[in-house]
């Protein structure tokens, strides 16, 4: 959607507060210092996430109180900033946006944005449930200043960038793995940047959340194990079943878990519809495929095979 070229100012400001509160979660679109506002919002829908990119001249939002409904779905939002500058307050937190940098916000809570300067920003928006934080790692990484210069950030803000500069061809074969990806990929950086800015009294669950970045990031490998997981963070064994028995995990079962989730994506995936179930299988680290018809079975009630015809049924 685009202000509208013949109309003045203060008109296209109210086409646009129409259009942020239809757009977004309730909220109110804020004027900003300009004599001749324009603005538009370019949006695709991956699934259960919400692709969008926002360029506008200076103005702000507000998300308050009373916009927020006790029935009102339970969704983040992840902002990068592409252009210009903004800052973010939720609660006690600020988070000043230069381009490159990102944050998350939760829209069951109050906050506001404001941008002084014209901007362009990519603007997710997903269920919470989707992403792979506790209560306590969100609380952490929410309403903070995030770069992406390094760790994971160069891996994960190019992706971004390509969802916002094909914006408006997203949608079409593929739309659950792209949104799959974008998930975990937000996720793996908000851990990480949470890790990394924990205090001292947070190292035992600084270091749980990079054990499950590294297992993460080895679902591939079928020599991943309790011994190599242990010695690559310098800790014994027990120690590492301590760490991820606290979160109601075991070693075996999380990877297990992670790598069946994964399997069964693919057998959905109809770009993967003539891939082998055993090279499905092999690519997450499941070398036998006997056994994995197995365990996939007991997960899920169906054969892999069963799966897949199931998803291509549909």
């Amino acid at each position: 959607m685009t202000t509208p070229q013949d109309d003045t100012s203060a008109g296209r400001f109210e086409f646009w507060r129409d259009v942020v509160r239809q757009s977004f979660v309730p909220m109110e679109a804020v004027p900003g210092k300009t004599s001749d506002f324009r603005a538009s919002l370019h949006t695709s829908h991956l699934g259960a996430v919400q692709v969008s990119v926002v360029t506008a001249q200076p103005h702000g939002v507000t998300h308050t109180s009373g916009h927020i409904a006790s029935d009102q779905p339970d969704f983040v939002k992840v902002s990068l900033q592409l252009a210009g500058r903004c800052r973010l307050a939720q609660g006690d937190r600020q988070a000043l946006l230069a381009p490159g940098e990102l944050a998350i916000y939760d829209t069951r809570r109050p906050y506001t944005l404001d941008c002084e300067l014209p901007y362009r920003m990519l603007v997710l928006m997903f269920p919470r449930a989707l992403l792979r934080l506790t209560e306590r790692e969100l609380a952490r990484v929410n309403a903070t200043t995030v770069p992406c210069r390094e760790g994971l950030g160069p891996v994960v803000q190019p992706f971004l960038r390509g969802l916002a500069r094909q914006v408006r061809e997203l949608q079409g074969v593929g739309e659950d793995r792209l949104a799959d990806s974008a998930v975990d990929l937000v996720s793996a950086l908000l851990a990480q940047h949470g890790s990394s800015s924990a205090h001292q009294e947070d190292g035992p669950e600084a270091l749980r959340q990079r054990i499950l970045l590294y297992m993460e990031q080895r679902l591939a490998d079928p020599e991943l194990g309790p011994d190599r997981i242990a010695a690559a963070h310098h800790i014994s064994r027990r120690y590492l079943y301590k760490l991820l028995a606290e979160q109601g995990h075991t070693v075996s079962g999380w990877i297990r878990e992670r790598r069946l989730t994964q399997c069964r994506r693919d057998l959905a995936d109809p770009a993967l519809a003539g891939l082998p179930i055993g090279a499905v299988a092999g690519r997450w680290g499941f070398p036998d495929a006997a056994h994995f018809s197995h365990v996939f079975k007991a997960a899920y009630g169906m054969s892999p095979r069963e799966t897949r015809e199931a998803a291509q049924a549909q």
